[in-house]
């Protein structure tokens, strides 16, 4: 594409190169001003024909024969390039929008990010360095930033049926409703939850007695940035120790220390031990915070003579060796 604006670019200076040797060429021969000189370049170069300004000499009219060539050659070849780009440009936008399409056709249990402002982009960052995602924007700018940063996307209306159909929603794992309109999230969640019942939807609240009104709509779990914000903003002052310490453990990316959730699977060599009896802390130095049950109970600080059970998603904090020990040991089969 560079190469083609370049192109347009000499074809343009070449044009006035040519008008100027014209107006040059007139009033040196024809001794003619600098307004008859212009104007009867200008109507040679387009061939208007609107006949000629003042009487011509033989040379003039050797000279009018040379920037008549030479103008009508250029300026037809500077229309042929400003088309060129034109049209290859389109061309080159719709196959890079096939290949999206084809990509995203091909994806399943990826996850559907529907905004990409600055709360869509934080999540396509984090969610990105786990699973596939798909983001769907309708906002020009915002598509530009979406190509820089090469996610994958598709430039529609997110509340349409057709959009999120093409977006996979029917195979995706989970969705991320984060327009700034309460509405159009609200719609969002009736429509993807009727295409696809078993999406885990996530849904940004931006009034609070929006809540109540996207959990109807399908959304499994509603978060309010502002409230978030301001009790986060409140407990660094309340609790500055406690919140530096969540911080590190939950956002820093870099550290050894971090909070994790694993699932025990069917007939895992934990199942039917203890905490204890597991001997988990020991084996990975992981300390288990708290335990989900399949029911949706959630434990806190659990007890040494818990036992654990499949479908139990344990909460664990360790350093990254220590994690990745716990999850094989949740997911390696008994016997």
């Amino acid at each position: 594409m560079r190469e083609e604006i370049k192109k347009v670019l000499l074809s343009v200076l070449a044009a006035i190169s040519i008008v100027t040797l014209g107006v040059l060429g007139y009033e040196l021969i024809e001794g003619w001003s600098l307004l008859d000189a212009l104007y009867m370049t200008l109507i040679t170069v387009t061939t208007v024909g609107y006949g000629e300004v003042h009487p011509l000499s033989e040379e003039g009219r050797i000279f009018t024969i040379l920037i008549l060539f030479l103008g009508v050659g250029l300026v037809l070849y500077v229309f042929s390039m400003v088309t060129e780009a034109i049209v290859s440009g389109q061309i080159q936008k719709a196959m890079g929008r096939r290949r999206l399409e084809k990509k995203i056709a091909q994806l399943k249990d990826h996850y559907i990010i529907c905004g990409f402002g600055r709360i869509g982009m934080v999540i396509a960052e984090m969610v990105s360095k786990e699973h596939p995602v798909v983001v769907v924007e309708n906002d020009p700018s915002q598509i530009q930033r979406l190509e820089e940063q090469g996610f994958l996307y598709l430039e529609g209306d997110a509340t349409s049926e057709e959009t999120l159909l093409k977006a996979g929603v029917e195979r995706a794992r989970g969705l991320f409703s984060v327009l700034q309109s309460d509405a159009d999230n609200v719609y969002i969640c009736l429509t993807a939850k009727g295409l696809n019942p078993r999406l885990f939807l996530v849904a940004r609240a931006a009034e609070e007695d929006a809540e109540k009104k996207l959990l109807r709509a399908g959304a499994d779990k509603v978060v309010s940035p502002y409230l978030i914000g301001a009790r986060r903003m409140a407990l660094t002052v309340l609790r500055p120790t406690v919140t530096d310490f969540l911080e590190l453990a939950v956002h820093k990316a870099s550290l050894d220390l971090q909070i994790e959730e694993i699932t025990v699977i069917e007939r895992s060599r934990l199942q039917g031990q203890s905490l204890l009896e597991s001997g988990i802390r020991q084996k990975t130095g992981a300390i288990i915070l708290a335990v989900k049950k399949e029911s949706g109970q959630m434990i806190y600080n659990p007890p040494p003579d818990y036992i654990i059970e499949p479908g139990d998603i344990l909460i664990a904090l360790a350093d990254q060796k220590g994690l990745m020990r716990l999850k094989e040991m949740a997911h390696t089969l008994s016997g």
